[in-house]
């Protein structure tokens, strides 16, 4: 039997880029503390803004106090002109004054259509108000002493500078989300015309030499002393051939034909106990009724027997597998079963990524190529369903019914 090992070397560039940027860190991460980093610091300067615009505001309402009691204070000319030249260029505080019982005495700067409209609108904003600042004493008068309170809120400046950071994080969001997706495409065509044209050029390099081969063969039948080895080269020859085809079709889009799954997973099912040790059991029981659904045949065997050296590897010598097959209102699904070591939490967001492996030998390719033949090609699904360190697997494939 002629291993797929040398093979899978002629496809292995393909996971060269993605380890690189596994070893220098996920950019993902890098991106995300780039952003924490800007939006912090964004935070840090507002905050430090509208701290300095808030303490400019309470001047500017201390100012319309003193202008105020100035006015009932004095009857200079130039003071007075000077006390209103304050109070009207107050026009963005909203101020409301209280007496010592809490009423209402004057405000400023209020939607004036609300107040006529709306008798609980001073109210609200008068609570709304207390809320936000501590209120400026005004002196009203001398003896006997009375004061009023003024409260007064931000300025629509002041609220825009406040939510600035908030906006900005929404933006940020929006921005890391949109390089995200145009990053992550762009990874994935450049793997998908990695994969192709490697898969392309293996086919291609495979062709001349298995034409010679099948020509030797031929001859070999001839020669009565080349009669016991024959049967042998010539399932060598016929794996090479399926191997050339599965690459050849992994370079296109296969044509998907309607066919027997079940019928398919028996005889793949068949072809790994063959091989496997009599330590290990590889369950399967077909249903009485066929199961169907469009699939690329020899893809679909591909997927299968990469499932089931992955559970025979998993199981290391002895132990089970189990292979269940259930037709769905919409869907097929398939799930490979075995008894072996698991995979730790850390590694199941990456078993299907090329290059990823636990084993001393192997290139890391037969998920991650299985994967692609069963999302890209067969527009379904394949997923570890559950695994558990020390108790086994399960990979569930689902397949459009």
């Amino acid at each position: 039997m002629v291993s797929d090992d040398w093979f899978m070397k002629r496809v292995a560039a393909s996971a060269y880029f993605y380890n690189m940027l596994a070893r220098f860190g996920n950019w993902r991460t890098l991106l995300l503390l780039l952003a924490v980093g800007i939006v912090g610091t964004t935070v840090w300067y507002t905050t430090y803004l509208s701290k300095k615009i808030g303490s400019e505001e309470r001047q500017r309402v201390e100012e319309w106090v003193q202008a105020s009691q100035l006015l009932q204070s004095t009857s200079e000319p130039d003071a007075i002109s000077f006390a209103n030249t304050v109070q009207v260029n107050n026009e963005d505080i909203p101020i409301i004054a209280t007496d010592s019982a809490g009423r209402i005495v004057e405000y400023k700067n209020l939607d004036t259509a609300a107040i006529a409209s709306d008798a609980t609108y001073l109210p609200t904003m008068l609570r709304r108000l207390q809320a936000q600042r501590e209120p400026i004493r005004w002196q009203i008068s001398l003896e006997p002493r009375l004061e009023y309170n003024v409260y007064f809120g931000n300025t629509k400046l002041l609220n825009q500078v406040r939510y600035y950071p908030l906006v900005q994080l929404v933006v940020m969001a929006l921005f890391l989300a949109l390089i995200t997706v145009l990053i992550t495409t762009q990874n994935r065509s450049t793997q998908n015309l990695l994969w192709a044209g490697m898969a392309k050029e293996t086919a291609h390099q495979m062709g001349t030499p298995l034409t010679s081969l099948q020509g030797w063969v031929e001859m070999l039948k001839d020669n009565p002393d080349a009669r016991e080895v024959l049967p042998d080269m010539e399932k060598d020859v016929e794996r090479l051939k399926l191997v050339s085809d599965r690459f050849g079709k992994i370079g296109s889009q296969p044509q998907l034909v309607l066919a027997n799954v079940s019928s398919q997973i028996a005889v793949m099912a068949d072809y790994i106990r063959k091989r496997a040790s009599n330590k290990v059991s590889i369950v399967y029981a077909p249903p009485a009724q066929p199961i169907e659904a469009h699939l690329s045949p020899t893809l679909f065997d591909w997927v299968l027997e990469n499932l089931l050296k992955n559970a025979l590897d998993a199981i290391e010598g002895s132990g089970g597998i189990t292979i269940s097959i259930e037709a769905m209102a919409e869907s097929v699904v398939i799930d490979i079963t075995d008894t072996g070591k698991g995979i730790g939490a850390a590694n199941l967001g990456r078993v299907f990524k090329p290059g990823f492996t636990t084993k001393k030998r192997g290139w890391g390719l037969g998920l991650s190529l299985s994967k692609r033949i069963v999302e890209d090609y067969h527009r379904g699904k394949l997923f570890v369903k559950q695994s558990e360190p020390g108790r086994g697997t399960t990979f569930r494939i689902e397949l459009p019914g």
